[in-house]
């Protein structure tokens, strides 16, 4: 676990001491990546490493990991696209989306932060993004509100890395629907950031092509399927996807033209036996159920292992 907050990996640890796991079947050792990440990375002990966190240190990981010749398997970031093709219900997919972006405050490595939708339905889209992103209850996770709230983002760090993409979309043009910069009304300490949606987006925009990992959503019109697959498709990331349609085979067959490792149709959610990972700077490997599992073995071929049987006279 990274260094700022190891206190849920300790929990976890002291779970599996007090129900008896021998020692040696799980070790959990504190320390930041340049230290600790990099030593496990370059050590010929270990076989193999499998990370879950940013692109960038990912890349250092599979760099420290070469030397050795180690599997490295990763979970890294993502910039997912949301299409919202023309026969979908545009406000219940537009809500849905809003809701999938800012689930975790935001910080969720497969969030849905690209939404496309049909140029001329684009009027109707932004309406329903703002009125679902301004329903959002945004405040402390301790305080007894009795309803569902989004909690702040992890640390100051990425707090001001929030501020700051936001502040580059407005630069750079794109129409601010809803949020923007600074803490939500009526908070003034903390790392809380306000839900913030962004039209009028082009796919070459700073807000449209780095990972935010806050809730932050920004709406792409296009103006044909083509086009929205392609721009979908323009990206260093490929962890998830996101289609909605009136048509479940529409919906299938954009799906199949998508560079990603996985694809949610019509709001579905996750399936914990369906293999997770994705394309491109996402990572390498797959978590979750069957090939989950097949990450971790080794397979060896034994020829001579049963006697050749003669042949019949």
């Amino acid at each position: 676990p990274s260094e700022i907050a190891p206190l849920n990996a300790i929990l976890v640890a002291e779970i599996l001491h007090e129900a008896g796991v021998p020692a040696g079947v799980f070790n959990l050792v504190n320390g930041d990546g340049p230290s600790v990440g990099e030593a496990m990375s370059v050590h010929p002990g270990i076989d193999m490493m499998t990370f879950t966190g940013s692109t960038r240190a990912g890349i250092a990981v599979a760099k420290a990991s070469a030397d050795t010749v180690k599997r490295v398997t990763q979970e890294l970031g993502g910039k997912s696209a949301n299409i919202v093709l023309d026969d979908a219900d545009i406000e219940k997919a537009v809500a849905q989306g809003v809701n999938a972006c800012f689930t975790n405050s935001g910080q969720s490595c497969n969030a849905p932060t690209r939404m496309f939708v049909p140029r001329a339905l684009h009027a109707r889209a932004v309406a329903a993004a703002k009125a679902a992103a301004e329903g959002v209850k945004v405040g402390d996770a301790l305080a007894d509100t009795g309803a569902m709230h989004m909690g702040p983002v992890v640390s100051e760090a990425q707090f001001r890395k929030i501020q700051g993409l936001i502040e580059a979309g407005i630069a750079e043009g794109a129409t601010l629907v809803a949020g923007g910069t600074g803490r939500p009304e009526g908070l003034a300490r903390g790392y809380f950031v306000r839900p913030t949606v962004f039209a009028d987006v082009r796919n070459d925009m700073t807000i449209a092509r780095e990972e935010i990992f806050g809730p932050v959503l920004v709406i792409l019109p296009y103006d044909t399927e083509e086009e929205a697959i392609a721009q979908a498709n323009d990206t260093p990331y490929g962890l998830s996807g996101y289609v909605q349609s009136g048509s479940l085979e529409r919906a299938r067959r954009v799906a199949s033209r998508l560079r990603t490792g996985m694809v949610h149709l019509n709001g579905a959610g996750p399936d914990f036996g369906a293999p997770f990972g994705g394309y491109k700077q996402s990572g390498t490997g797959r978590e979750w159920g069957e090939h989950g599992f097949k990450e971790y073995l080794e397979v060896k071929a034994v020829m001579g292992y049963q006697p050749k049987q003669k042949a019949a006279a």
